[in-house]
């Protein structure tokens, strides 16, 4: 491995122990960022199951966004995660940055999911 994923497996390591002593089993609202693309997940840990998920490559959200890779398809992706979220009866999080600073394209989607109607 090279020496920036060791950092950032690190700092992943250190998010997911935080999490876990201080969710108080709320589920985890977890994102992934990729050059082109945005991913997020509702997962419920204790069953190792995904409850609900938005990404930009879902076929309503490609067709409008002219890129995966901004701020506003963050937006999107964020606001669909809620809206699926409530859906499924889930209202309460965490949210896991994994090794991402919370920053850009990670906290705008956080703050779509919030008003979208997540608490976290």
């Amino acid at each position: 491995m090279s020496g920036k994923q060791d950092l950032a497996d690190r700092r992943k390591g250190r998010l997911r122990y935080q999490i876990r002593r201080k969710s108080h089993g709320r589920l985890r609202l977890s994102v992934f960022r990729s050059g082109k693309n945005m991913y997020a997940q509702v997962i419920d840990d204790a069953q190792g199951r995904t409850l609900a998920s938005a990404s930009t490559l879902d076929a309503d959200l490609k067709a409008a966004l002219k890129t995966g890779a901004d701020k506003a398809a963050a937006a999107a992706v964020g606001k669909l995660v809620a809206e699926r979220a409530l859906a499924a009866g889930i209202k309460q999080v965490v949210f896991d940055r994994g090794a991402y600073l919370y920053h850009g394209r990670v906290k705008t989607l956080a703050d779509a999911a919030r008003e979208g109607g997540l608490d976290f």
